[in-house]
């Protein structure tokens, strides 16, 4: 109604001759109400020495499976990044991001793709507290570790590392909770952060109750009991110092929950966990800057996790068994980004699985070794809103259904642009 009379009295003055103030000295001003406004394409084109129809299948042995391709939980379809041999269509990324009055901001990212909608990101933040104090709430990126709250168009690579893709799915920890960091007023950056979040991450944590319908069920119980509430939380520390041109940074992380993990619908090997979960992290990284567009980064994190509670399957005769179930895994990721100029950046990484010990009943349970895969990317930028990257992976942490190793050679050729305002990326 406002804007109707507003107009009213511009065309009146018009019509009239009489004097039109400027847009500045006006009372209502709507371009003060409208958030930035920013949509990113992220498009590839793939080519895999293994069919579609079988990368789907393989797996991470006593770690993971349905890290590649399209595969079906829970009633829903999900397509991973880079997803099929040829085209891509990864996703569109719609932000809006605006201040909301003196004491908040808010955040949105949305993600849309051929499968559907989803909400990656809303939140909203505030620093009114004081003394260093930020809170924050709603759905968002856990801040765990270093890579995890960073967008996938933030990535230097076209994938994620294979420890954060195994343990926590390509998702990554992204949660719907609170978050309280606190900065402290020393002469080089320390923070101190705690989450409480609800706990529903696929790959390692939630509390879900699980229908066992597929599982040969011939002794109780027939289902998992799940839980109510929040039932996740995140503690993290961080430091980074500046010497000359070079910045480090580094933190420790934790994280603790309840985990579900359900896969007892799955037409072959159906099984399902329930227990206690407990993450670790360490990230450390080096950023060297050669002049004003040249630099050097380096990038390393190390992901420890435990794993304790039952697991819910079939033996190899078809019996139902309900087996005590401990894993003990960890891995690492190193990376090395060379930035020649304002167009020009190329890299590399390395990924491993270190330990994969898994205990069942008391009694180890074999896994191979030499779960590694080894990465390189070069990019080319029009400018800053558009990128495109050639990058070549060898994978040879992955097994099929028989229990024998695939070497995985992947070719991607990527495309991200975006438009409109977007905020700059954390370091």
């Amino acid at each position: 109604m406002k804007k109707i009379l507003l107009s009213s009295v511009v065309c009146a003055a018009l019509v009239y001759g009489a004097e039109v103030l400027p847009a500045e000295k006006r009372t209502f001003d709507q371009s003060k109400f409208i958030p930035d406004i920013s949509l990113i394409l992220d498009a590839s084109y793939v080519d895999r020495n293994i069919k579609d129809s079988e990368v789907g299948h393989l797996e991470v042995p006593g770690v993971a499976h349905g890290l590649l391709g399209s595969h079906s939980h829970d009633g829903d379809n999900h397509a991973t990044y880079n997803a099929e041999n040829g085209f891509n269509l990864n996703y569109a990324e719609l932000v809006l991001s605006s201040s909301v009055d003196p004491f908040f901001t808010m955040d949105g990212v949305f993600h849309f793709s051929e499968n559907g909608v989803e909400i990656e990101e809303l939140f909203f933040t505030s620093n009114a507290l004081g003394r260093g104090t930020r809170v924050k709430g709603g759905k968002f990126n856990s801040n765990f570790g270093y890579l995890n709250e960073q967008h996938h168009h933030a990535w230097d690579f076209a994938d994620m590392p294979l420890v954060y893709e195994a343990f926590l799915g390509m998702h990554g920890l992204n949660e719907v909770g609170a978050q309280l960091q606190w900065t402290a007023p020393t002469p080089f950056y320390l923070m101190a952060g705690l989450e409480i979040l609800q706990g529903e991450n696929e790959q390692m944590f939630g509390k879900d109750e699980i229908e066992l319908t597929n599982i040969n069920l011939t002794a109780d119980p027939a289902h998992v009991e799940g839980g109510d509430g929040a039932s996740m939380v995140v503690g993290y520390i961080k430091a980074s110092h500046d010497i000359g041109n070079t910045t480090i940074l580094g933190g420790f992380s934790y994280a603790q929950g309840d985990s579900r993990i359900d896969h007892s619908e799955e037409e072959e090997e159906a099984h399902a966990f329930a227990g206690d979960a407990k993450l670790y992290g360490a990230d450390f990284v080096v950023l060297h800057q050669l002049d004003s567009y040249s630099s050097i980064k380096w990038q390393s994190e190390y992901l420890q996790r435990e794993l304790e509670g039952t697991q819910y399957a079939n033996d190899d005769l078809g019996n139902f068994v309900s087996p005590s179930m401990l894993k003990k895994q960890s891995g690492l990721y190193s990376q090395l980004i060379y930035t020649h100029d304002k167009n020009w950046r190329m890299g590399a990484r390395y990924d491993t699985i270190l330990k994969n010990d898994v205990i069942k009943n008391g009694a180890s349970v074999e896994q191979p070794s030499g779960l590694n895969k080894y990465t390189a990317m070069v990019e080319y930028h029009t400018s800053e809103f558009a990128r495109f990257r050639l990058q070549y992976s060898h994978d040879e942490s992955l097994f099929n259904e028989d229990g024998q190793r695939e070497k995985l050679d992947t070719v991607i050729l990527q495309a991200n642009i975006s438009i409109g305002a977007h905020a700059a990326h954390s370091f």
